[in-house]
């Protein structure tokens, strides 16, 4: 119990510290941000801090800071300490870097910013990870809450019509205005995933659960004694570092109204959801705790019964009660959901940036939607189980290049890019040695595959140095030209640089 309060109160004051650190290294001004000066009342539109940080929260957590963490928490709290640590270092830098370089950058994704800062070809490469991760995405947030809600239902409504429903509200999130129906909603969805996070927290103290929960320790405790690395750091992405986090920071870099708001929405909405997954991870560990089996066996069991959504409503249903539950099971729906559509909205203004479509007009919109609704809907007829083991790798995967992209705008700046390059480092020997000796990539034995990611990560770190140079030398822009812009108020609202922020 110790370990998990301890845990929660280093993520808030890693919040006010590393994040302050972070916050300083990269330097925000008093610059008009792309909100303003590439106004469109589709993308483009300025939303307030509060509002902002709600849909960021909602956008980047999905059922990811819930079903990782219970898969997690089978390794005992070592889960904890990858949380903690990984939230403050590598989780909320990737998310500030990817949300600020970004709002420098006319709002661009990750695909622009990586031809921009790492070469004209990785932005095919990038493109291709980032749609291929975003249509995972949003077809394993289809499959999440949809099993949800049928089991919710008691399995009284069809799961073929559930699914239709919510492909419809992706659809219409997807094409309408940002501020129509993601800027209205989302503030109280948040609110609601917030206080049952909150709820199942306090509960897990008031009952007692929480003496169940084991104290610090790096033991492995996995029933089927899985390795620690590199499959802790994939099986716990959001929560922790989350490359998906770097197709939804544009979302909002493109309505945030100052970049002094930028901490708060990027780097907080990531303590925020690791909080949460500290919650969960906890959840998992004291409620399935079975004194005469090995760690975790119950945990176990209970997800090879019913996924880890069965986990989910029996630790709402226990911890709050009948309609406590009730709400508690609704927010973790609702989560996966209001991401989702976001997933499905990156991937439509991402190949919208490549392929140069204005997005003003609602049949272009459609154009390319479409079509990746399609293949989403193709995908569902895969097994979950495999379908989260391959987004958990391109997940992480595109969490390297934002890294990456990070450190190359840091260096080329002369400012401090280690706190980008390291934790980008570290996770890009992760994600090889994963992808080398998993069934799903090319099942070589451990040993080969450790020594193997050894070598070829000195050898990319090499080449990013390499690129680094020619970069500085090159004299590469770190932010857009604005000059274009006649300085006019927006949708009611006026840039205010004396006021430090936007102004209504």
């Amino acid at each position: 119990m110790y370990t998990f309060i301890g845990g929660i109160f280093l993520l808030i004051i890693g919040y006010y510290t590393y994040g302050k650190f972070v916050e300083k290294v990269f330097g925000p001004k008093e610059r008009p941000t792309p909100a303003f000066t590439n106004s469109d009342g589709v993308d483009y539109v300025p939303m307030n801090t509060a509002k902002n940080s709600l849909i960021q929260l909602l956008n980047i957590a999905g059922v990811g800071p819930i079903f990782g963490p219970i898969i997690g928490a089978l390794y005992g709290p070592v889960a904890f300490i990858w949380i903690v640590l990984g939230c403050i270092l590598a989780g909320g830098v990737h998310d500030y870097l990817t949300g600020m370089i970004s709002i420098r950058n006319r709002g661009a994704h990750l695909p622009e910013l990586a031809e921009k800062f790492l070469g004209k070809a990785m932005r095919h490469i990038v493109n291709a990870f980032a749609l291929l991760l975003l249509i995972l995405v949003g077809t394993v947030f289809v499959t999440a809450p949809g099993k949800l809600l049928y089991d919710l239902m008691d399995n009284k409504i069809p799961y073929a019509l559930i699914v239709s429903v919510i492909f419809i509200y992706y659809i219409l999130a997807t094409l309408l205005p940002v501020d129509k129906i993601i800027g209205r909603f989302y503030p109280f969805f948040g609110a609601l995933l917030v206080i049952s996070a909150i709820g199942i927290g306090i509960g897990l103290i008031i009952t007692g659960e929480a003496k169940n929960i084991p104290e610090l320790s790096v033991e492995n405790m996995h029933p089927n004694g899985l390795a620690i690395f590199p499959l802790l750091f994939l099986t716990i992405s959001c929560g922790a570092l989350s490359g998906f986090h770097a197709t939804q920071s544009p979302i909002i870099s493109r309505t945030t109204q100052h970049e002094f708001q930028g901490r708060k929405i990027f780097y907080g909405m990531m303590i925020a959801e690791g909080i949460i997954a500290m919650i969960w991870a906890a959840a998992a560990m004291a409620m399935f705790y079975e004194p005469n089996a090995p760690f975790g066996q119950g945990l176990l069991n209970l997800i090879n019964e019913g996924t880890p959504s069965l986990v989910v409503s029996k630790v709402a249903v226990t911890m709050l009660g009948g309609i406590g539950g009730t709400l508690a099971i609704l927010g973790v729906i609702i989560l996966p959901i209001t991401s989702g559509d976001t997933a499905f909205r990156s991937a439509r203004m991402i190949v919208a940036d490549y392929l140069k479509i204005s997005q003003v007009a609602i049949a272009k919109r459609l154009y390319i939607a479409i079509p990746l609704f399609a293949i989403s809907v193709i995908l569902l007829q895969i097994d979950f189980d495999i379908l989260w083991r391959y987004f958990s790798w391109a997940n992480q995967s595109t969490a390297v290049i934002a890294l990456f992209v990070g450190a190359m705008y840091l260096y080329i700046g002369g400012k401090n890019y280690w706190i980008a390059l390291l934790p980008g480092a570290f996770m890009l020997m992760a994600i090889i040695t994963y992808i080398l000796q998993e069934k799903i990539g090319f099942g070589l034995p451990r040993d080969i595959s450790l020594i193997s990611s050894t070598i070829l990560s000195a050898v990319i770190i090499a080449l990013f140095f390499w690129q680094a140079k020619r970069q500085k030398l090159a004299n590469t822009p770190l932010e857009e030209d604005i000059s274009h812009w006649d300085g006019k108020p927006v949708g009611g609202y006026a840039f205010n640089c004396k006021g430090g922020v936007a102004a209504e």
